[in-house]
């Protein structure tokens, strides 16, 4: 159940960063394989990101998805919008679909 506590936190993060990544681990340290691939996409594309560590809050990581109605994490979010998890990522990616996505939104590359 997501009480609104972490419904709260999860819609500060996702509306105070232009890309978020609900992810096991950090972009440093990945926790899982998916988790991993999303953060090399992210780096290939030169994107600058919140890296969300849901294996540190057991709140964030059951309410995540609750909060977007998807299952598994990672959870990519591009300007306040559920893009997906790993598979989505890496299909967007290879399409070049999320290169344009990152583009529209005008979002920031990392420094």
């Amino acid at each position: 159940m997501l009480d609104q506590a972490t419904k709260d936190r999860i819609t500060q993060e996702i509306s105070s960063n232009d890309v978020v990544l609900f992810m096991k681990g950090s972009a440093v340290f990945p926790q899982c394989g998916f988790s991993a691939t999303a953060v090399q996409i992210l780096s290939h594309l030169n994107v600058k990101f919140s890296g969300i560590d849901v294996l540190t809050d057991p709140s964030i990581r059951e309410g995540i998805k609750e909060y977007s109605q998807w299952p598994t994490i990672p959870q990519l979010y591009v300007k306040g919008e559920f893009i997906g998890g790993c598979d989505i990522m890496r299909e967007m990616f290879e399409t070049g679909e999320l290169q344009g996505l990152l583009e529209e939104k005008q979002v920031a590359k990392a420094s």
